[in-house]
């Protein structure tokens, strides 16, 4: 099964230190991390030194099973996609990073599946430019799942979909990690999304390391307290699943 571990991860630009001293446990393949913390606390970087993108200190332990850099996939918040693609040609171009130029009917399939998943299907001839903000979110999810990656690097997948689309995306997220063994890190901004769908959490907070284990154990009324300034307290909902309080309301 495909795992990760970061020891003493850190990250430069130029001469400035941006991202140091991150460590975690093994994170193996079938599960989720989130990455949480405050704007600007380094969680992109963390992202972009995983992937090879960023320079800077630290190894990133991979196991046997990982077959190469390009098995890695990272999903930055902004894509830059060419607007002048339509749906289709965009996830077709991402499924043949790194091969020929010749398409198969296997790979086709391939994209009409994740069109289906995504439930962005009738999306598929429209062109990129036309797209609101969320609907392109979902076609960069689907660039990325369309190179079967076996570590996914996702960088706020949802931040501009709305609340059912969320959901929706998560849980299919949690579903495909655990069926396919992929090891799935995702920036969160949502702490019970967090606790919800995520086995384990890191968090980073000024370019530093400030926690990283199981979700339930990492966020804390400390924490809230801590990094993000919040009187808040964490409670079991009818489901006897944790979740995040402030003022009596769900975060």
């Amino acid at each position: 099964m495909v795992s990760l571990a970061l020891e003493n991860i850190g990250a430069k630009y130029g001469k400035h230190t941006v991202l140091s001293d991150v460590n975690t446990g093994l994170l193996a393949g079938g599960g989720m991390t989130a990455v949480i913390g405050p704007n600007a606390a380094g969680k992109s970087t963390l992202f972009k030194r995983i992937a090879g993108l960023a320079a800077g200190p630290g190894i990133v332990h991979l196991s046997d099973t990982v077959k190469g850099a390009e098995t890695i996939c990272y999903m930055p918040q902004d894509t830059g996609a060419n607007a002048v693609l339509t749906v289709y040609e965009s996830i077709l171009l991402a499924s043949k990073q790194g091969s020929g130029w010749k398409v198969h009917d296997s790979e086709l399939q391939d994209i009409d599946r994740i069109l289906g998943a995504l439930r962005i299907d009738d999306l598929a001839f429209r062109s990129l430019g036309e797209l609101s903000g969320g609907q392109r979110q979902l076609v960069s999810i689907a660039q990325a799942l369309v190179r079967k990656p076996e570590i996914l690097l996702m960088d706020e997948p949802t931040s501009a979909l709305d609340l059912f689309r969320q959901i929706e995306v998560l849980s299919f997220m949690k579903s495909l990690s655990s069926r396919s063994n992929m090891a799935v890190m995702i920036a969160l901004h949502d702490l019970n999304h967090a606790l919800r769908y995520c086995d384990n959490t890191i968090v980073i907070a000024n370019g530093k390391m400030i926690a990283s284990g199981p979700t339930g154990e990492v966020i804390t009324q400390d924490l809230l307290r801590d990094i993000y300034r919040v009187d808040a307290r964490i409670e079991n909902c009818s489901q006897g699943r944790p979740v995040v309080i402030v003022d009596g309301s769900l975060v």
